[in-house]
């Protein structure tokens, strides 16, 4: 089984020590978005075949890592860097800190352990077509020979998200529009530009969950949790046991489980899918126990234990 740590919410960045606190108890419990179900995830080195750390500041974790590793886990980081105006990212680390962070991962475990995502792609008035050419290759050129891959997509503008982009952008003084408000002749024409780009700086462009934007020859499809990666990371045979199987339509993913939760990521990114309100997230942050099983627990009336693994059998 791969873990992913998390795509709900920046694990690395402010759940550190909670996430250590549960690898070392060998498991921690996570609740379904959807049914509200809890289920007990072991966290142990014979039940998990890696882990994918999604973050956009792995500064607080590089701590952590050489012990995750000494304790046998190989990992990924999804590192996301976009330096984006303070308007869309209110609370992220500047470009040149977490570029640094991401260079020592490259140097400490390998390029083929870091993969940079320059995700979502926004488009602004702050952020036309012509600004994330330029804002990209300063960016690739910071990370040549970190990584051999970059993860790319257009924005998904759900109904929070929407409202979030109005708020801010009345607030702040700029406009926004959809991706589909730009022509798909013009989407993919940034797409071309941003993988030559990718390409002089050694590094593959893929796509994230949005085929008709793939190019033959020029692209490649984006498998964020990857255990083919992950198998040449740690020597592991994972591929004949571990199947292709996407967390939404068009994602090409390998199965994994997700620890994370929705609502809980206080960097203040006004595009974010994974956020209802970002005063919400800020507050469960700050309400967060470190020492609890759940990074942020249900109602206890609505608890309904449904263990992946019972946990006599994972030592506990």
């Amino acid at each position: 089984m791969i873990i992913s740590a998390s795509y709900k919410t920046d694990i690395p960045a402010f759940y550190g020590p909670w996430f250590m606190r549960r690898l070392r108890a060998g498991y921690c419990k996570m609740v379904n978005p959807y049914g509200r179900q809890v289920y007990t995830v072991p966290l142990t080195p014979d039940a998990v075949d890696g882990f994918v750390f999604w973050t956009k500041n792995i500064g607080p974790f590089l701590k952590y890592l050489p012990e995750v590793q000494h304790l046998g886990y190989p990992f990924l980081v999804q590192h996301t860097i976009t330096g984006y105006p303070r308007e869309l990212e209110s609370r992220v680390l500047e470009a040149s800190q977490t570029v640094a962070s991401l260079r020592g991962v490259a140097e400490a475990y390998g390029p083929s352990v870091a993969i940079w995502r320059y995700d979502p792609i926004m488009i602004t008035s702050l952020t036309p077509p012509d600004w994330h050419r330029r804002n990209f290759a300063t960016l690739a050129r910071s990370l040549w020979g970190v990584t051999d891959e970059v993860v790319v997509s257009f924005a998904q503008i759900y109904k929070k998200t929407r409202r979030n982009l109005e708020q801010s952008a009345r607030a702040s003084g700029f406009s926004w529009s959809e991706h589909e408000a730009m022509q798909p002749e013009a989407r993919r024409a940034l797409i071309v530009d941003l993988a030559g780009i990718a390409a002089e700086y050694g590094m593959q462009l893929t796509i994230c969950s949005q085929k008709s934007l793939h190019i033959p020859g020029v692209t490649q499809e984006a498998r964020c949790v990857d255990a083919a990666r992950l198998e040449r990371v740690s020597g592991k045979t994972l591929l004949s046991k571990i199947k292709l199987k996407g967390n939404r339509e068009e994602c090409g993913c390998f199965a994994s489980r997700d620890i994370g939760e929705y609502d809980t990521c206080p960097h203040g990114c006004v595009y974010c899918y994974a956020v209802l309100h970002r005063d919400l997230a800020l507050s469960r942050y700050k309400a967060h126990d470190p020492d609890g099983e759940f990074l942020f627990p249900p109602p206890a009336s609505t608890e309904t234990p449904v263990p992946l693994i019972p946990l006599k059998q994972i030592g506990r």
